[in-house]
């Protein structure tokens, strides 16, 4: 275990760095365009079974499944390479840079994401944000259980979280209390689904991950103490 450091920044990686849902977007148009509505839908419905059964999205297993259903079609491979080769860096929310380079004057920061262990640490790579923070990436099934294990390998006096998912932030705030800063960004369409709503609110809410360059060290902290 390393010494600790006085503050972690903790910062999810899909629409909280970058823009997944726009990466979203332009392969299902590229599914639809290739492949037609009809196995563009099924590619989706396979994804979501897989992510129901694995916990996490598996966006080249999905295309392993539906390979079969589309006779062997060889512009799949097309396909994969398309993810594979994808300008992630360019989807990423306008500041997310410049902000992490920021936040590093007075803590250390970290991608904390979900994920599988091939193509979410290619996207965080390809996207410069692995460099962006020295290396300190980790990727779980369910990052919100793996509390132990985080704080194991990245110790802390307080920690910052950063994530679009309200659900997510509850729950590691129901665990570490005053010492985590819950930080919601309104980006994605997880920040919009009813079940977000639901969720407590978070210590500090965001329209953008931008505005995080005007908020200082101590204002971060005190925003996990109640009242």
């Amino acid at each position: 275990m390393q010494a600790s450091d006085a503050i972690v920044f903790l910062f999810d990686c899909d629409n909280t760095l970058l823009d997944n849902d726009r990466v979203q977007d332009d392969l299902r148009l590229l599914l639809e365009r290739d492949f037609g509505k009809a196995a563009c839908e099924r590619y989706w419905q396979i994804f979501e079974d897989l992510r129901a059964r694995l916990g996490y999205a598996d966006y080249l297993q999905a295309l392993q499944h539906l390979r079969p259903e589309v006779g062997n079609d060889p512009r799949l491979l097309e396909v994969s390479a398309f993810l594979l080769d994808y300008p992630f860096a360019e989807r990423l929310y306008p500041g997310a840079l410049d902000m992490l380079e920021r936040v590093h004057a007075y803590s250390t920061p970290a991608v904390l994401s979900d994920g599988d262990v091939v193509f979410q640490p290619h996207k965080i790579h390809r996207a410069g944000l692995w460099n962006a923070v020295a290396g300190r990436v980790l990727i779980y099934v369910h990052k919100e259980r793996e509390l132990d294990d985080i704080q194991a390998r990245l110790p802390a006096q307080h920690y910052i979280m950063v994530d679009d998912k309200p659900r997510i932030l509850a729950a590691m705030k129901a665990v570490l209390g005053e010492r985590l800063t819950t930080v919601s960004v309104h980006q994605g369409h997880y920040a919009r689904q009813p079940e977000g709503a639901a969720a407590p609110v978070a210590d500090m809410n965001l329209e953008h991950i931008s505005d995080l360059r005007g908020l200082d060290r101590a204002a971060l902290v005190e925003a996990a103490r109640p009242g």
